[in-house]
């Protein structure tokens, strides 16, 4: 292996076979090798090596190389497309990006016992306490799957749980979440252990039922108790009465470190156990189940061993990040109860399948204000979806003031005045600065009030980034207006993605922006820009030219904008005496041919960035002459870094598409 890395001749095929057999070597026996022989051989073999090794191996290498400045991207990204398709391992450009969704991914198929092709041809290397170790240490998300496999986190694995105290950030709530069944305690026991115990701060729910949420959010932030729970659980606060002597005698405590049997002497002088117990007759009447305990307390001690001085003195974890992914009108409701004192919550994000009512959105609006009015209120991230119409959104931020992020979907054919008089108004818009600094709206409406997204740029002056996607205004209207109110009003601008939007007659105000705004990010996907160009040379090498006088744009985008031949105009980027600095260009989905790449390359060779250039070339007919579009890429390589793949010529819809 050390001789071929050095061999300056063509490599023949038996050399490759030679090469390869080396690799599986190396792999199979990596163990009784030592990481030591394969730290010596040359960083060009050790780069060759780093697909060829199982997932365990790469993360016991990784620390060693990085600290000779050897990335294992290579390594995880050939991973991720083994799991799941170049196109997707190519949203992963890092090597921590790529290796936490690799362990991710893996740990919760290996984990819960789920299947498929990678993970049946790699068992023996996963099916191993040490991959289930090393994956602990990386993922931050845990879903809650009620199964065999998450009880044994209870048992056996109990080592395990501890570690993903420690390292989840984020819990996950499937839909099959079901407190009135038995087999959750086990879950809810863990859920415990993250939430209460360890550093876990972020709760996805994806339940849509209202006693179960209020169950998790109760004691975790809000101070708000559902009537139906006042019967369930008692207050944290109030002095609990002890169970049983054999419960005091083997009460349990679920604190980390205490897994072994305390003294008899200080079972004695322990407290005694809390416990909070649930109403019989409240669970009958909510789930027909008369004996099921959810206090989390009680969950410690059915499922700990052992008892310790702690025992029944759990500590209540607060909630930060709330995502409910599945939010029905009831579960909504549950939510805008709690709202006015969740003083803790700093992001929440509400999705459903169905567009929400108004009348339950003005009802969220109102929680938001009555929380906004308390000086204790730490809010500053909104995302909701899906809104029935766009003046929502205004009336959502008027309602929360100290919002800095917010994201909102809109999904409505309907025409047409709102606000009948009927829908009750929280306040009258008015022009008062708000603090934003990220908007996002998404808009699937036929017709959009343009009105409403300059009125709400204008009001915020800190906006540093905005993401508009499928606004469509009325036949003969221009989207005009939007970019100059972004010219005049928001200067600290510095990513601006827009998304399935009408661009083409909007050339002058885009240019005039460039000039105004410090962008650092610029995406214009699918805006239809050369549509009505008539001469679409000249005017893409005035946008060249633009784009070049920003010296802060690090990234821009020109995906499904139909630049065909044209994109030879783009290496004119990286040309002259002032060449531009971006790093990261998408130009993918333009229906780019393989000639019309090569002449790309030529020119992009001539002009080489300044910088190495990530280039997004994925979606674009390359297949129709392998042999040219190679050539490109081959002329492309030693300066840039590529993503390519995603088109098949045979799928004739994606023809269709494309010349649409």
């Amino acid at each position: 292996m050390r001789e071929t890395a050095h061999e300056t001749h063509q490599t023949n095929p038996k050399e490759i076979c030679l090469k390869q057999f080396c690799f599986h070597a190396v792999r199979e026996h990596f163990a009784a090798l030592g990481m030591e022989a394969v730290l010596d051989l040359p960083v060009p073999l050790i780069k060759e090596l780093l697909p060829h090794l199982t997932v365990c191996q790469l993360d016991e290498i990784q620390p060693e190389l990085n600290q000779r400045g050897i990335s294992t991207h290579s390594g995880w990204a050939t991973v991720l497309k083994d799991l799941c398709g170049p196109s997707r391992a190519a949203d992963f450009p890092t090597e921590e990006e790529a290796k936490h969704e690799v362990m991710r991914m893996l740990f919760t198929l290996v984990f819960h016992g789920f299947r498929n092709p990678f993970v049946n041809r790699n068992s023996l290397n996963l099916n191993t306490p040490s991959f289930m170790w090393s994956a602990a240490k990386c993922i931050k998300h845990f879903l809650l799957i009620t199964s065999l496999r998450l009880q044994s986190l209870t048992a056996e694995q109990r080592p395990l749980l501890n570690l993903l105290e420690k390292r989840i950030r984020s819990v996950g709530v499937p839909q099959s979440f079901d407190l009135s069944k038995s087999n959750t305690k086990p879950a809810l026991y863990v859920l415990h252990r993250l939430v209460d115990h360890g550093v876990a701060k972020e709760m996805v729910i994806d339940a849509d039922c209202p006693i179960t949420l209020a169950w998790l959010l109760h004691g975790r932030g809000s101070q708000y108790v559902n009537p139906k729970l006042k019967n369930l659980m008692h207050s944290k606060k109030e002095s609990c009465i002890s169970h049983a002597a054999s419960a005091s005698a083997d009460g349990a405590s679920c604190s980390p470190g205490l897994e072994t049997r305390a003294s008899k002497n200080e079972d004695e002088q322990a407290p005694p156990c809390k416990r909070f117990k649930l109403d019989s007759r409240t669970v009958e009447e909510e789930s027909g189940n008369t004996h099921f305990t959810v206090d989390p307390q009680v969950l410690c001690q059915t499922f700990t061993p052992c008892g310790g001085p702690s025992a029944g003195s759990c500590p209540w974890g607060q909630i930060d990040r709330l995502k409910i992914r599945h939010c029905g009108s009831n579960s909504l409701r549950e939510l805008t109860s709690a709202l006015p004192t969740f003083f803790c919550l700093r992001s929440l994000t509400l999705h459903s399948f169905s567009t929400f009512r108004d009348a339950d959105v003005l009802g969220l609006a109102r929680a938001l204000k009555q929380l906004s009015e308390s000086c204790r209120s730490s809010l500053t991230d909104l995302n909701i979806g899906v809104l029935p119409y766009t003046k929502l959104t205004e009336i959502l931020l008027d309602a929360s003031p100290k919002v800095t992020s917010l994201h909102v979907e809109i999904q409505s054919v309907a025409l047409g005045p709102h606000f009948l008089p009927h829908h009750p108004r929280i306040a009258e818009s008015d022009m008062s600065e708000l603090p934003l600094e990220k908007l996002t709206v998404k808009v699937a409406e036929l017709q959009t009030d343009l009105q409403f997204i300059t009125s709400v740029l204008r009001r915020s002056p800190k906006l540093s980034s905005l993401h508009i996607a499928g606004m469509r205004l009325p036949t003969g209207s221009s989207l005009s207006h939007l970019l100059t109110t972004l010219s005049e009003s928001n200067h600290n601008l510095r990513s601006l993605n827009l998304e399935d939007m009408k661009l083409s007659d909007c050339l002058p105000e885009i240019l005039n922006l460039l000039m105004h705004c410090k962008l650092e990010e610029l995406w214009c996907n699918d805006c239809r820009l050369l549509e009505r160009w008539s001469d679409k040379q000249e005017s893409l090498q005035q946008l060249v030219a633009a784009v070049k006088s920003v010296p802060s744009l690090h990234t821009l985008s020109l995906a499904q904008n139909r630049l065909a031949k044209n994109v030879s105009v783009l290496a004119e980027l990286f040309s002259g005496s002032s060449p531009s600095l971006v790093k990261r260009l998408d130009i993918s989905s333009n229906f780019i041919q393989p000639a019309e790449l090569l002449e790309f390359a030529g020119k992009l060779r001539t002009h080489r960035p300044p910088h190495r250039l990530t280039l997004d070339l994925r979606k674009n007919p390359g297949d129709r002459d392998p042999d040219t579009w190679n050539a490109a890429l081959n002329t492309l390589r030693p300066f840039c870094v590529l993503q390519v793949g995603g088109w098949k010529s045979t799928d004739t819809m994606v023809d269709h598409i494309s010349n649409m």
